[in-house]
């Protein structure tokens, strides 16, 4: 099987992705996208909206399978593989996920969202609601575990949100515009919290819209009409 160097968590060659209408025609999304991410890295995607950031994330996440190209991860060609077990395993093991809607079940507590996906992952009730506390006391919020969603504020939610995605310990944190319901203040805590994940080697991919979120990553791959135009594109101001 075909290798990636071993400092690469995540590299694409070649990657296309496409939707099909009723009628046939065929929609390009991503078109012959080439990217590499180091292990560590915090990488923030930029680009016009309908540029294909999403979609990309994504794939990286293995939430919609690539047309055509390939996919390393952790150096292995996973690109043909359509096992739903075997990605669901890797998404609840390996990846995190934030959203910019923060996707929290209603009638649980902070910490009972947190724990959710330690249980997916096999843990047992106790190492899950440690762990979940744990997580919760780490993004400032140890003393709202027992909250509902309805009793905390956004930023509080988006920080549950965080720390659920932190839960199992992923080799990376994919995030789509986790600050964008947010008020500017409330943001910058919320960014504070990725800037604490990449300073301890998490892996980052953010997608974002905003200049001064993007100023926090590494590097910006900017997007445009599904294709990367630059892997590591400065800002004009």
């Amino acid at each position: 099987m075909t290798r990636a160097s071993a400092d690469i968590l995540i590299a694409m060659r070649d990657v296309r992705k496409s939707y099909f209408l009723g009628s046939g025609e065929e929609i390009p999304v991503l078109k012959w996208i080439d990217l590499e991410i180091q292990r560590g890295e915090f990488v923030a995607l930029m680009g016009e909206s309908g540029g294909g950031k999403s979609t990309l994330l994504n794939i990286l996440g293995f939430l919609h399978p690539l047309s055509s190209g390939s996919y390393f991860f952790e150096g292995e060609d996973l690109s043909e593989v359509r096992d739903d077990s075997l990605l669901a395993y890797i998404r609840s093991r390996k990846i995190g996920f934030v959203f910019q809607q923060f996707n929290l079940i209603p009638k649980l507590t902070a910490l009972e969202n947190v724990a959710l996906p330690g249980l997916y992952a096999g843990m047992s009730r106790s190492e899950r609601e440690d762990r979940a506390y744990e997580t919760l006391a780490s993004v400032g919020l140890g003393d709202r575990a027992f909250h509902r969603p309805t009793e905390l504020s956004g930023g509080q939610q988006q920080r549950v949100s965080i720390a659920r995605s932190l839960i199992n310990k992923p080799e990376i944190i994919l995030a789509d515009e986790p600050t964008g319901a947010l008020d500017s203040k409330t943001g910058a805590e919320v960014m504070e919290i990725f800037m604490a994940m990449h300073e301890r080697d998490t892996t980052v991919v953010m997608v974002t819209h905003t200049p001064e979120v993007a100023r926090h990553a590494d590097r910006i791959v900017f997007l445009r009409d599904g294709r990367v135009l630059d892997t590591d594109y400065r800002l004009p101001w």
